[in-house]
């Protein structure tokens, strides 16, 4: 089976990756602690590479494609509400691939947890996010 996939659900999930991104790590939320916890100073992350800005629009894509490809395939085999497919299928996939795989590698890593949490609180509301739109936004015939 080939799963359904509205690519504008896609395209807004991936849209508001970004935008939470920003938000997130703006110094007025959490990028003051994040930095400080990574040990860069206003002056390293001044603007950024473009190269860095194009990898995360290619991965928020890609994490919106498979999450909105796993969703309809959740929805076919267990019936019910697409929105709830979306939101837990993204909680799951997160959970046990992302957050999982996180802490089994920053355990081993020289710096505090406290940046695994940071990342992985953003982690769920992004992925959260990601999961609302393409759940409110389901593929036409659904």
């Amino acid at each position: 089976m080939v799963p359904a996939i509205n690519y504008l659900a896609v395209l807004a999930a991936l849209i508001a990756s970004m935008v939470i991104g920003a938000v997130f790590y703006h110094r007025a939320v959490f990028g003051r602690t994040w930095r400080r916890l990574v040990g860069h100073s206003d002056d390293t992350v001044q603007g950024g590479s473009p190269l860095a800005y194009a990898i995360v629009v290619v991965a928020s894509f890609l994490t919106a494609w498979a999450l909105a490809g796993a969703t309809y395939l959740a929805y076919k085999f267990y019936e019910g509400s697409f929105l709830l497919s979306a939101l837990v299928t993204g909680w799951i996939l997160s959970l046990s691939f992302t957050v999982a795989r996180m802490v089994g590698h920053d355990v081993f890593d020289t710096r505090s947890l406290k940046i695994t949490a940071l990342s992985a609180f953003n982690e769920f509301l992004t992925i959260t996010a990601m999961a609302f739109i393409i759940g409110i936004w389901p593929p036409a015939g659904v």
